[in-house]
C-alpha cells in the first residue's frame, strides 16, 4: 500500500510545514540530559538544604545544561555562561515568563506583582511606571542628600557603639539604614531605628517570605495537591504577608486621611496615578510590598556578606580604606559623597566580587518558558521551570581563572565587566526583559554603606574571633542569608 500511494501522487505536509521542522516523537523527547527520576518524587530527593550546591555538583556530571523532574514539574537548570548567554540574547522572551511559587499565590499578590506577573499589558504598564516616575536617573541623582543622610544615621549609630565597645549585628543595621532610606524616598518619614524592635520585626517577616517562597514544598511539585497546602507553607506565607501589607496600608490610610496625596514622594506620586486610573491601591500595596521586600533584603545582605569577606581578608580593608583616605583625605569626620564612589574602583571591584561569590538570589528569580524552545542543541518544553545558577556560574573556573572560590576583588581592577547585565559572565540582578528594575538604587547604596562603614572604623570580630574561623555559611531562600549573623566592634581609625 505504501509504495502505491508513493507511486501515485506527490505529496506534501498539511499547513505548509516545513519538512525539517516536523516535531518528531524523538525531538520531542530530546531533554538536555539530567539524573534518572523516580516515580512520583522524581529528582526532589537529590536537592539539600542548598539547592544551588546541589544542582552545581549534579551539573558537573550531567552538564550546564541539566534537566530535573521535580515531581511533575521539568526544571531546566543552566550553570554555564554560554548557555545563559543564549537563553537570554537569543530566546528572551520565550523564557520572560515566571514559575510562581504557591507561597506567592497570595492575597491576589500575583495580579499585581510586576516581580511574578507574566510578560503582558500589566507588566509593561507597571515596569513602564517605575522606569518612568520611580527610578529615573534624574530622580535617583535628585535623592542622593537623602541617602548621604541616612548612611550617616548609620555612622552616628555605630561611633555610638564604638564609644562603648559594643558589637554591631552588620546585617541587621544596613537593613534599617536601607529600610529608612525607603521610607524616606516612598513615604517621607523613617520607618525604623537602630534599637527598635520594629526594624528587626519587619525584617523577620521578609525573611520569612523569602524563605518560604525558597523552600522545596510538595505544591509547587505537584500542582494537584496544592488545593490541600500540605506543608502549611502557602498558611504562614499569608500570615507573614498580611502583616507586611498591613504596615503600607496604614501609611496610605493616613496619607489620605490627611490629604497630603500630593506630596512630592514616591506614594505621592503612586497615589497621583490612582487617581488618573493608571493604578489602583490594590496595585499600589503590592508594587510597595515588592520594591520594599527585595530593596531591603538585598541590599543589607550584600553589605553583610561585603564586611564579612573584608574582616576575613585585614589586607583588603587596609588597601579599601588606603583608597578611601586618598580621596577623602584622612579626616574621618568627612562624610562619604556618592559622587566620590567613582573614584573609588577598590571599593567597586570589593562589591562586584561579593556579589559573584554571594549573588543575592542563586537561581535569579525562577524563569517559565512560554513555548518550545531548542537551546544549545536541546529542546526546552513549554511551561518548564528554569534555574539559572548564578551562584555556580559565579565559580566556573573555566570563567574566574584565579581561585574562583576565593575572595579576590583585584580580579576586577584587571577587566571591565559591570552587574548591569550587559556581561553575561556577572548578571547578579539578571538581564533582558525580566533584570531587576531597582538595581540602580540598591547598587548606590551597597557603594555609599561598605564604604562609609570602612572608612569612619576599624573593625573587629565579636569574642576574638580569628578571621579564618568565620562562618560562611547560607542559608537559603529565594535570596541568600548568611546563616550566621556578623557580629563586629567598630574601633577608632
Amino acid at each position: 500500500m505504501l509504495a502505491t500511494l508513493l507511486h501515485s501522487f506527490n505529496w506534501k505536509l498539511g499547513h505548509g510545514l516545513n519538512p525539517n521542522k516536523v516535531d518528531t516523537e524523538e525531538k520531542r523527547a530530546k531533554l538536555p540530559p539530567g539524573p534518572k527520576p523516580r516515580p512520583i518524587i522524581g529528582n526532589i530527593h537529590l536537592l539539600s538544604s542548598k539547592p544551588h550546591r546541589s544542582v552545581a555538583n549534579l551539573s558537573k556530571t550531567y552538564g550546564p545544561l541539566m534537566s530535573l523532574r521535580l515531581g511533575s514539574i521539568t526544571t531546566i537548570v543552566i550553570s554555564s555562561t554560554d548557555v545563559a548567554k543564549e537563553m537570554f540574547f537569543k530566546h528572551d522572551l520565550a523564557f520572560a515568563s515566571r514559575h510562581v511559587p504557591d507561597a506567592i499565590r497570595i492575597l491576589g499578590h500575583i495580579e499585581s506583582s510586576m516581580v511574578w506577573l507574566p510578560v503582558c499589558p500589566k507588566w509593561r504598564h507597571l515596569r513602564r511606571i517605575l522606569a518612568i516616575q520611580l527610578f529615573t536617573n534624574e530622580r535617583l541623582d535628585a535623592s542622593q542628600e537623602l541617602r548621604k543622610k541616612t548612611v550617616d544615621e548609620l555612622v552616628k549609630f555605630a561611633k555610638g557603639c564604638c564609644e562603648k565597645g559594643l558589637a554591631i549585628d552588620i546585617g541587621k543595621a544596613a537593613f534599617t539604614t536601607s529600610l529608612n532610606l525607603l521610607s524616606n524616598t516612598f513615604f517621607s518619614i523613617d520607618q525604623s531605628s537602630y534599637d527598635s524592635l520594629g526594624s528587626r520585626e519587619f525584617k523577620d517577616l521578609v525573611w520569612h517570605m523569602m524563605e518560604e517562597g525558597g523552600r522545596p514544598n510538595v505544591s509547587d511539585f505537584s500542582p494537584l495537591l496544592r488545593p490541600l497546602d500540605l506543608q502549611g507553607v502557602r498558611r504562614r506565607a499569608r500570615g507573614y504577608f498580611c502583616k507586611i501589607l498591613g504596615v503600607f496600608e496604614k501609611i496610605i490610610d493616613e496619607r489620605l486621611r490627611d490629604q497630603m496625596g500630593t506630596k512630592d514622594d514616591v506614594l505621592g506620586t503612586l497615589l497621583n496615578l490612582v487617581k488618573e486610573d493608571e493604578l489602583s491601591l490594590h496595585d499600589v500595596k503590592h508594587m510597595l510590598a515588592d520594591l520594599f521586600i527585595a530593596g531591603t533584603y538585598t541590599t543589607s545582605s550584600t553589605v553583610e556578606w561585603a564586611m564579612t569577606e573584608m574582616l576575613r581578608h585585614p589586607e583588603k580593608v587596609i588597601q579599601a580604606q588606603a583608597e578611601i583616605d586618598q580621596v577623602l583625605g584622612k579626616r574621618h569626620s568627612n562624610s562619604i559623597q556618592e559622587s566620590d564612589i567613582s573614584k573609588l574602583p577598590y571599593i567597586r571591584a570589593v562589591v562586584k566580587e561579593t556579589l559573584r561569590l554571594h549573588p543575592p538570589a542563586p537561581f535569579l528569580v525562577p524563569h517559565k518558558t512560554t513555548m518550545d524552545v531548542e537551546l544549545c542543541g536541546h529542546r526546552v518544553p513549554k511551561d518548564a521551570q528554569v534555574w539559572v545558577n548564578v551562584w555556580s556560574m559565579g565559580r566556573d573556573p573555566s570563567i574566574w581563572h584565579n581561585n574562583p572560590d576565593s575572595f579576590v576583588p583585584e580580579r576586577f581592577l584587571e577587566i571591565d565587566i559591570d552587574v548591569k547585565g550587559r556581561n553575561i559572565k556577572l548578571i547578579p540582578f539578571g538581564t533582558g526583559r525580566r533584570i531587576c528594575p531597582r538595581m540602580s538604587l540598591g547598587y548606590r547604596m551597597v557603594h555609599l554603606m561598605l564604604a562609609a562603614l570602612l572608612h569612619s572604623f576599624n573593625w573587629k570580630f565579636d569574642h576574638g574571633l580569628n578571621p579564618k574561623d568565620v562562618d560562611v555559611e547560607e542559608k537559603f531562600g529565594i535570596t541568600l542569608q548568611k546563616a550566621q549573623p556578623l557580629q563586629a566592634i567598630p574601633l577608632p581609625r
